[in-house]
């Protein structure tokens, strides 16, 4: 239950990051910097629950301990960070100065 949640978290890091990316390169209105909050939060809180996931399993794939959960959690969870780290760099470079 517990990979599965965290690779729902995940999950949910990439489906926000991947569209705020693609509003930072039309450079319409904020720039997705509230999505690359969340994809970035969302993508780590997933990325450690997976590695924690994984360092407690017992056993190996097929177990039921949740290892293909928590590799897939840990997966999509630097997806979706990286994709935040990347909007939000790319929203400090394009603001005025002012």
């Amino acid at each position: 239950m517990w990979a599965s949640v965290a690779a729902l978290v995940a999950l949910v890091g990439v489906a926000v990051g991947a569209p705020a990316l693609a509003r930072s390169r039309r450079r319409v209105g904020n720039g997705g910097r509230k999505g690359a909050v969340v994809a970035l939060v969302a993508g780590l809180t997933g990325a450690v629950n997976g590695a924690v996931n994984l360092a407690v399993a017992d056993g190996g794939l097929g177990t039921g301990n949740g290892v293909a959960g928590g590799a897939l959690a840990l997966m999509l969870g630097l997806v979706g960070a990286v994709l935040g780290g990347l909007v939000l760099a790319r929203s400090r470079r394009t603001e005025p100065t002012g």
